[in-house]
C-alpha cells in the first residue's frame, strides 16, 4: 500500500507539472507521466483528448498490472471527464495486448486538435497510437516553415508532419508510406482540417524502390521528412537506424533542392546523440549539407526539472531525448 501511495504522489507531481498543457476542450494530446525518467519504468501515461493510454512497459506485464490498476484509479478519480483509458502491452503476448484494451469507459476519442489543426486518431490501430507525440514541436517547425514549398514525408505512417506542412500552406505534400491502412488515417486528417485530397499524393509502397522512383521521373522537393522505424527490413532493403542511418540520409538527397531541408529524424533508444551528431557532422564534410538546427522533444515528454528522478539508458546530448531530430540544408554541386 505503501509503494502505490507513493506512486500515487509521483504521479500526482508529474501531472502538476504538465497543468498548463490542459485545454478546457479536452481536445490536446501530451505525456502525462514519463515513468522511466519520473520514478516508475514499468508504465507510462499519455493523453489524447479525453482517452488516456497507459503503456505497460513491464518485462512481463502482469508485473505490471498493480500499477495500471493504481493509475486508472487516480485518473478516473481525477478527472471525472475522461471518455476512455486504454492498456497497451509493450511486451503482450497477443496483437490485441499490444494495440490496446480498453479499461474503462467507451469508445476512445479519433482525432486531437495540436497548434489549431486537427489529427485523426486510430488509438487501437497498433503498438503506436497513431500520433507520436515526441515531435509536436517538430510539427509546429513544419506549420511555420513550410509555407509555399513542395514536400515530401517519407515512412509518413499516419502522415502528421505531412498535415502539418499542409496546414502551413505547402504548395504540394506527397505522404509515403507502405501501409494503405495508415495512410487512411492521413486522408481523414485532410478531411478533418478541409484540405483537398489529391490521390496521386498518397503513395503507397516499399521506400527504396519508391524514392528510385521519384529520381527517374525527375521529381524534386523543398523538404523531405526522414523519420524511419529504429529497425525495418523488407525484401527491397533494411532499415536500422544504430547503423544505417547515413545511407538512408544519402538516399533522400538527390531529391532535394539547393538550399533546401532534410529532416533527419533518429529514436534509436540505445544510441547515445554524439554517435548520430557524429554522423551528421561526417556527411557535412562534402560542404553539400550543413546542420541548421536540432528540434527538442517537449518537455512534457522528457520530464520536467523538477520531476525527473532517472536518467536515459544512453545520453542524448547534444539532443535532449532519445527521439533525436536535426534540420539539414541541402547543397547541390549543380549550383
Amino acid at each position: 500500500m505503501n509503494n502505490l501511495n507513493q506512486f500515487d504522489d509521483i504521479l500526482q507531481k508529474a501531472i502538476t507539472a504538465r497543468a498548463a498543457l490542459f485545454d478546457n476542450q479536452h481536445q490536446t494530446a501530451f505525456r502525462l507521466f514519463n515513468g522511466f525518467l519520473e520514478g516508475n519504468p514499468d508504465i507510462a501515461v499519455d493523453l489524447y483528448a479525453r482517452t488516456v493510454i497507459i503503456h505497460n512497459y513491464a518485462e512481463l506485464p502482469s508485473e505490471g498490472e498493480t500499477v495500471v490498476h493504481a493509475a486508472k484509479e487516480f485518473l478516473v478519480s481525477e478527472y471525472p471527464w475522461l471518455k476512455a483509458i486504454l492498456v497497451k502491452e509493450r511486451k503482450g503476448i497477443s496483437p490485441k495486448a499490444r494495440s490496446g484494451i480498453l479499461i474503462f469507459g467507451e469508445k476512445p476519442d479519433d482525432r486531437i486538435r495540436e497548434h489549431e489543426i486537427w489529427y485523426a486518431l486510430d488509438l487501437l490501430m497498433n503498438r503506436d497510437a497513431s500520433l507520436y507525440l515526441d515531435t509536436r514541436n517538430l510539427r509546429k517547425w513544419a506549420i511555420e516553415t513550410l509555407r509555399g514549398k513542395r514536400v515530401l514525408n517519407t515512412f509518413a505512417y499516419t502522415g502528421s508532419l505531412g498535415v502539418a506542412a499542409a496546414a502551413g500552406g505547402a504548395e504540394r505534400v506527397v505522404q509515403s508510406d507502405l501501409s494503405r491502412k495508415f495512410l487512411k488515417v492521413a486522408k481523414t486528417s485532410y478531411t478533418l482540417n478541409g484540405f483537398p485530397i489529391n490521390k496521386k499524393d498518397f503513395q503507397i509502397g516499399d521506400f527504396w524502390p519508391h524514392i528510385n522512383r521519384l529520381k527517374r521521373a525527375n521529381e524534386r522537393f523543398d523538404c523531405v521528412f526522414l523519420d524511419p522505424p529504429f529497425f525495418a527490413s523488407t525484401s527491397k532493403g533494411r532499415v536500422d537506424l544504430a547503423e544505417n542511418s547515413a545511407r538512408l540520409i544519402n538516399k533522400v538527397r538527390p531529391l532535394i533542392v539547393d538550399g533546401g531541408h532534410l529532416v533527419a529524424i533518429n529514436n534509436a533508444l540505445f544510441q547515445r546523440g554524439t554517435d548520430f551528431f557524429h554522423t551528421l557532422e561526417e556527411l557535412c564534410k562534402d560542404g553539400y549539407l550543413e546542420i541548421e538546427s536540432l528540434i527538442p522533444a517537449p518537455e512534457d515528454f522528457t520530464g520536467y526539472a523538477e520531476t525527473r528522478v532517472g536518467v536515459p539508458p544512453v545520453d542524448p546530448a547534444p539532443f535532449n531525448h532519445s527521439t533525436k531530430i536535426a534540420i539539414l540544408r541541402v547543397r547541390r554541386k549543380e549550383s
